[in-house]
């Protein structure tokens, strides 16, 4: 049997497995990991006959790596070495290594949560830590935990940090190989320009140089299919070279083309995703072309949508591409980035379950009979956001109730390998008599577009062409042969019988509709056709030329997010108005709704029938709720700010003042309320309520007694005390009634002629006695003459100066030597009389 550099670390990892459940192996790319150490492992005493699930990320690489671990024994795929990969699988009554992807795992735990028969499960490429790998390791150690203490675990990689993992596996040992990697040059290049003809132009400027310079095959890493058939048509001139492309969605066929040398001895370029960084081992390669691209799914749980984005890769993704051209011999990696770009690389992408939609993995752990995620240990916990926000599309979906439990729905909802939306879709069109459809359109959306952008977003344009009643030449054949296959599936894993027959043009909207009751679309009125507004609230647009760009509404069954700019429709049908405003498409609800608004400045009582976002009747409620119209008309002071929505009279402002007096030489202790805006805005249910009742715009508010309102916050002997602490005004000597100023709490001011004070020898004071009044004394012109919280004071000492001065610019009025002897007065001197 071929040696490979994982052999010498084998029986390290025997010796652990034997003696403890869990460990953790790091060997580099090349090293024989995936297919080595399952066999290695199958004579254990521990396994005791039983069988190894193995992981893989990737479909393609399950299968190679099945078939190369059977060839090895000199067997078929199917006897001791077999998969399950979605729609397909190879496995035997003698199969016992399993090499499976990771939602087959979660759904073989939810059907049997011991696993029976299983003795080991391995979880391979785990540093590329995707959702359902993260889930699988999760549900693994939760049952290890609770029913199968003997299960053994063992995760692998090439590039992880493995003391976390090690930690989560309990302190599990780490064994290393160092592999046999063969030396790789690098050369960088200038990134290319802006634009996707920029990265074209780039990648195959490379791709013929190397060509020119060196031998062996060639891997071209690309970010996705669209760059991939770009790079591809812009190569098509090259000869005696086959350029091949490699990703997820091609047929199986096509796929093994791509990793197998050429019979006729042509060079291959193989066009890759990052399907090809890990696992795979493509015989030939001595180059690899690498464009620092990868395509990320992005969840925001805002708009309910997920987006692809394309980012740039990381130094671990870097170090994985470059080590492909060094796996049989020596090679050669040109980065396209320049050297000293290379360090601003995150060491590692952002793990997918920080940035995917949750809706599976909660519906999964909801029937694993988890509803809080800290129930079981995690590398990193889902998210608090994007948790919530598939728990609410869950409860919406009816699969789980409102304690978070899952329903009976929800568990047939978990049992079909499909998003969970679609797969209430497809039980409700069942039950509707509409399965088969149903099972068609799940099929359609889980796979690319059957026909591309090009030809409009008409879903039912692509179920003619999967039903063979459209024309086969518009279709991908290899897209065509899957989504059959996948809709066959469906349909035998739901228990739909038949085929449905013809249709009416508007049962594939409702379906979709069921799958996606926030997309349903309302074409927006005014404006240019192809804007519509989604019943979650999105903007979303479609092309003024698209045949459904007219229709008056739409469900919406695919979108291309933008960030910063309306999503758009890439797949939708139309829906009869009257099944929405009738219910039928997606629950609608009808609610009174009493609030405030900013435009009229008044309450509006509206009886609303809405279908999410999007209103469908509205109409004026004639007998609104008065203690919701009170509260509506508060909201709207709180909009317009107390200063400018209440009238605030002379009056009002004294008393907010005089009670602020009070409470700042007081202290709050003594029960004085506090009557600032804030305090007050914070209050308005309770001050403010009970004299608005039967006011509903801003102009009944200047009916208010709100002096009245605010003395109603005083208790009764607090009240009667105001007055005598701090009176709203001062008599003086003449007998006049001043009004105080209580602007300043440290010292309410009163502005008085200085004459009207004659006679007066004692300075008045508030507050008991404790405050002094700031006078402000005045010239008879009313101009400032002297400021003074001490009046005997002045009056034995400043006043001489100042009765000069006025004596001078006032000659016809009386300016004593003795104020507080003479008498106070309003008036000049009287004709021919003289001064004392």
């Amino acid at each position: 049997m071929t040696w490979f550099p994982i052999d010498p670390v084998l029986p390290d990892l025997r010796a652990a497995l034997a003696t403890g459940p869990n460990a953790v192996l790091l060997a580099p790319p090349g090293a024989g990991k995936t297919t080595r150490v399952p066999l290695a492992l199958l004579d254990a005493c521990w396994l005791a006959g039983g069988r190894i699930l193995m992981l893989e990320p990737r479909r393609m690489a399950a299968r190679a790596a099945a078939r190369f671990m059977a060839a090895s024994l000199g067997e078929a795929v199917g006897e001791t070495v077999g998969y399950r990969v979605r729609l397909d699988s190879a496995v035997g009554p003698r199969t016992r290594v399993e090499v499976i992807t990771e939602g087959i795992l979660t759904r073989r735990l939810q059907d049997d949560p011991a696993l029976e028969g299983v003795g080991a499960v391995i979880l391979d490429e785990f540093h590329e830590r995707s959702l359902q790998g993260d889930l699988g390791l999760a549900l693994c150690l939760d049952s290890q935990g609770a029913l199968r203490p003997d299960l053994r675990l063992l995760v692998m990689s090439a590039t992880l940090d493995a003391l976390p993992v090690a930690a989560l596996l309990g302190n599990a040992p780490v064994i290393e190989s160092q592999g046999r990697q063969h030396p790789v040059t690098l050369h960088h290049h200038p990134a290319p320009a802006p634009g996707p003809d920029g990265l074209t132009r780039a990648v195959t400027g490379v791709v013929r140089q190397v060509l020119a310079e060196d031998a062996g095959d060639l891997l071209v890493f690309l970010p996705g299919e669209r760059e991939i058939g770009r790079v591809a048509r812009a190569l098509g001139d090259l000869s005696g070279v086959a350029v091949l492309p490699l990703h997820g969605s091609l047929p199986a066929a096509r796929q093994d083309a791509a990793l197998t040398p050429r019979a006729d001895g042509h060079r291959r370029v193989v066009l890759a995703t990052t399907i090809a960084e890990t696992s795979l081992t493509i015989e030939g390669v001595r180059g690899v072309i690498d464009s620092g691209l990868a395509r990320v799914p992005r969840f925001d749980p805002g708009s309910g949508l997920t987006r692809l984005e394309t980012v740039r890769v990381s130094q671990a993704s870097a170090a994985q591409r470059a080590g492909r051209a060094g796996r049989l011999g020596p090679g050669v990696c040109h980065r396209l980035w320049p050297a000293a770009a290379h360090g601003a690389l995150v060491p590692s992408l952002r793990p997918e379950i920080l940035d995917a939609d949750l809706a599976p993995l909660v519906l999964d752990l909801a029937a694993w009979g988890v509803r809080d995620p800290a129930a079981l240990a995690w590398l990193d916990p889902p998210p608090a956001g994007a948790w919530a926000a598939a728990r609410d599309l869950l409860a919406g979906l009816g699969a789980l109730d409102t304690t978070g439990r899952v329903t009976n729905h929800g568990r047939a909802l978990a049992r079909l390998p499909l998003h969970p939306r679609l797969a209430h879709m497809v039980i409700r069109g069942q039950e509707d008599g509409l399965g088969g459809l149903a099972a068609d359109i799940a099929a359609l959306l889980s796979d690319r577009d059957l026909l591309g952008a090009g030809a409009g977003v008409d879903l039912r344009q692509r179920l003619d062409v999967l039903r063979g009643r459209g024309p086969r030449t518009m279709a991908h054949p290899g897209t065509l042969h899957r989504v059959r296959e996948a809709a066959r599936q469906i349909r035998r894993l739901a228990g739909i019988r038949s085929d449905t027959p013809a249709v009416p043009d508007t049962d594939p909207g409702r379906l979709l509709a069921l799958a996606y009751p926030d997309r349903v679309a309302r074409r927006r009125d005014g404006g240019p056709p192809g804007r519509v507004l989604l019943s979650g609230g999105r903007g979303a647009t479609l092309d003024a030329a698209d045949p459904l760009a007219g229709a008056a509404w739409l469900a919406v069954g695919a979108v291309s997010d933008r960030p910063g700019a309306e999503a758009r429709v890439r797949l939708a049908a139309p829906l009869d108005e009257a099944d929405v405003r009738a219910g039928r498409v997606a629950p609608v609800a009808a609610a009174d709704v009493i609030q405030w608004s900013r435009r009229d400045e008044a309450v509006l009582a509206r009886r609303r029938t809405t279908l999410g976002a999007l209103v469908l009747r509205d109409q004026p409620l004639a007998d609104p709720d008065p203690a919701a119209v009170t509260a509506a008309l508060l909201e709207g002071v709180r909009v317009l700010g107390l200063e400018s929505a209440l009238p605030w009279t002379p009056a009002a402002c004294s008393l907010r003042a005089r009670v602020g007096f009070v409470r700042h030489h007081q202290g709050a202790q003594a029960g004085w309320p506090d009557l600032s805006d804030a305090a007050l805005t914070a209050t308005l249910d309770t001050w403010l309520g009970p004299f608005v009742a039967g006011m509903t715009r801003r102009a009944h508010l200047q009916r208010l007694d709100l002096t009245a309102a605010l003395r109603a916050l005083l208790p009764w002997d607090l009240a009667r005390r105001l007055d005598d602490l701090a009176p709203r005004h001062v008599t003086v000597p003449t007998g006049a009634r001043l009004t105080l100023d209580y602007g300043d709490p440290e010292g309410p001011a009163l502005s008085v002629r200085v004459q009207e004070v004659f006679g007066l020898d004692v300075h008045p004071t508030l507050a008991g006695g404790r405050v002094p009044v700031v006078l402000r004394l005045l010239s008879p012109a009313r101009r400032p003459v002297q400021v003074t919280r001490d009046l005997p004071g002045f009056w034995r000492g400043a006043w001489a100066e100042v009765r000069k001065e006025m004596k001078g610019r006032y000659p016809k009025h009386p300016w004593p030597e003795d104020p507080v002897a003479a008498a106070p007065t309003t008036r000049a001197k009287p004709r021919g009389g003289g001064e004392r």
